[in-house]
């Protein structure tokens, strides 16, 4: 399904409008590694991050490396009205997204009392709402034209409670299961709908965490995923139309344990291992 082809294989309603691939967050970690992975394949890329500086810089490198066409557009998708914004945008370029990666998320670790109530708001802004209100403005589109891809970056906190983390996990569940539930809801229509959960990977959301708190440092290295290895499953998981993908073999067998042990089992064990980090 990359960009190029589906190019030449428009109906005569879309000749004007060319498909790309819309990435959030897009300018580091994963959103950025994803980039990568999108834009080897051949798709024509739309870049969505607050940074337009940085966005800029990786879209010419991937113009130079591969060729592709790569848009940006600078935007704070946690704001009322912003994917609305961004689809008017987005057609007036003559655009069209037939892939969506809705992976621009928050991160804040620490005690609930101890995170503000603003920063509460922030995660429910853009990791629900904003996310939300971009699956409303593309979806749609997709499945009145029959064909679309779509990944929703969650993550393994999705899967159970975890404390230090609170706010954080309750949106990852929540991506989770309108993941699960969307995927149900568009069997047919010729759209997929991915749930990407990766658990610790390198990324600056992750570095910034731990430099507020130090005991996040001793995580050891092979609990720490690798960004663009993260990457390179969510697009083959994305391109096939999975609905979860979980990366990395410590990851996935806990989330398995997580799913088949009684509640109240993983919240004791979930609060022993989180106040240790608090």
């Amino acid at each position: 399904m990359a960009a190029k082809k589906s190019v030449e294989n428009k109906t005569k309603g879309d000749l004007a409008l060319l498909p790309v691939c819309l990435i959030s967050g897009a300018s580091s970690g994963i959103g950025e590694a994803m980039a990568q992975c999108f834009a080897k394949a051949g798709f024509d890329l739309l870049l969505v991050a607050r940074n337009e500086e940085k966005l800029q810089a990786i879209a010419q490198s991937l113009r130079e490396q591969f060729g592709v066409r790569c848009f940006v557009e600078a935007s704070d998708l946690a704001k009322p009205g912003a994917a609305a914004a961004l689809g008017q945008r987005i057609d007036a370029q003559s655009l069209q997204v037939d892939v969506l990666i809705n992976n621009a998320g928050v991160l804040e670790q620490g005690a609930f009392v101890n995170i503000s109530t603003e920063r509460h708001q922030d995660i429910i802004n853009l990791n629900i709402s904003g996310l939300t209100a971009m699956l409303s403005e593309f979806l749609p589109g997709m499945q009145e034209r029959g064909r679309g891809k779509i990944l929703n970056v969650a993550s393994i906190a999705a899967f159970q409670p975890v404390v230090g983390l609170a706010s954080y996990a309750a949106s990852k569940a929540y991506v989770l299961s309108l993941t699960e539930a969307l995927a149900e809801e568009c069997k047919g229509t010729g759209v997929t709908v991915t749930a990407l959960c990766p658990g610790i990977t390198a990324t600056n959301m992750v570095a910034s965490a731990q430099d507020k708190n130090s005991a996040l440092s001793s995580i050891p290295d092979f609990m720490v995923g690798d960004a663009a290895q993260v990457a390179q499953e969510a697009y083959q998981a994305c391109m096939h139309g999975k609905v979860i993908q979980v990366p990395g073999m410590i990851n996935l067998a806990t989330t398995m344990v997580a799913r088949a042990t009684p509640k109240w089992l993983v919240r004791r064990v979930a609060g022993a291992l989180g106040r240790k980090t608090m």
